[in-house]
């Protein structure tokens, strides 16, 4: 039984780093060990858990299965032994959190100090990445969203809701003019958002459930929101931005909000995303506390 823990263990942290190697150098463990686990799991149980090839490795449907398992049993296991190893219990060990760039760049690194200092026992691992991430199979342990939860087996905790603004800078409108209506935004020089949908690089949508759509363009466009935030300040042209982007900005008027005629959308939610354990380790629930405290009721970006 004791093996076969130790192959989940080694399973689980292969799928964590990507590769055999990286899964050897983080258990201290030889590569020809870690082969030996893996192997011996795959003919226990008749399967195979890996797509190899010379560039990557994946799992299979199999494999992504068994991950789901071996990271519950694995959560218990580690659970169980903290509940029993100490009266007051502590959280500890290594968070994998991961967040938007911008969204975190702006508003989580500046407060995990203030996080250490209350859970001095936690390392937190932070990864910044726009695209949507499956915690599960890259081995996150929490990975924070903007937007609307699709269907899954993953769990989400809400922490904000997300308002956007369209704005542009006050040398900017001087030379081209100030906008009053949507429509007239397609006259305008507009920076898009290449990653976004309702809100992209050629299309803006407006109301609350973004029944208004007009079309624009213009000089630039970026898969990310600080560049456009700076070309915007330089007066290069329209953003259709989160407020935590620009909210400095606007406070200081180097950005000034369009009166236009026409609402912005409802902003998305903001959400904590963590896989579907029945017991939720105590390092996550202290992160989506504490994030929690700092980003509600009243987010720190609103004007």
């Amino acid at each position: 039984m004791l093996d076969r823990f130790t192959n989940m263990q080694v399973f689980a942290k292969v799928v964590a780093q990507g590769s055999f190697s990286g899964a050897a150098r983080a258990l201290g463990l030889s590569q020809t060990m870690v082969t030996k686990h893996i192997a011996a799991l795959e003919s226990r149980l008749g399967i195979s858990l890996f797509h190899r090839s010379t560039r990557r490795l994946s799992l299979t449907e199999p494999g992504r299965l068994l991950l789901i398992r071996a990271q519950k049993i694995l959560t218990d296991l580690e659970e169980m032994e903290q509940e029993v190893s100490a009266e007051n219990q502590e959280p500890r060990g290594i968070l994998r959190l991961n967040a938007p760039v911008s969204f975190a760049i702006r508003h989580v690194g500046p407060i995990m100090p203030q996080f250490s200092q209350r859970h001095p026992l936690v390392t937190v691992e932070l990864g910044l990445d726009d695209r949507r991430i499956d915690p599960i199979t890259e081995g996150w342990d929490l990975t924070l969203r903007i937007g609307r939860m699709p269907s899954s087996a993953l769990r989400s905790r809400p922490l904000a809701q997300i308002d956007f603004v369209v704005c542009a800078a006050p040398s900017y409108l001087e030379r081209h003019g100030t906008p009053h209506t949507v429509v007239e935004l397609q006259n305008h020089q507009c920076l898009g958002y290449t990653l976004g949908h309702d809100i992209g690089a050629t299309r803006w949508s407006f109301g609350p459930k973004g029944e208004r759509t007009v079309m624009v363009s213009g000089p630039m466009s970026a898969n990310n929101g600080d560049i456009l935030r700076e070309a915007a300040v330089a007066g290069q042209g329209i953003i259709y931005q989160p407020l935590f982007i620009v909210s400095e900005e606007l406070k200081s008027g180097r950005l000034v909000p369009l009166p236009l005629d026409v609402p912005t959308m409802t902003g998305p939610e903001l959400h904590a995303v963590y896989a579907p354990t029945p017991h939720v380790p105590l390092k996550i629930r202290v992160m989506i506390d504490f994030l929690v405290e700092q980003y509600g009721p009243v987010p720190p970006w609103t004007l």
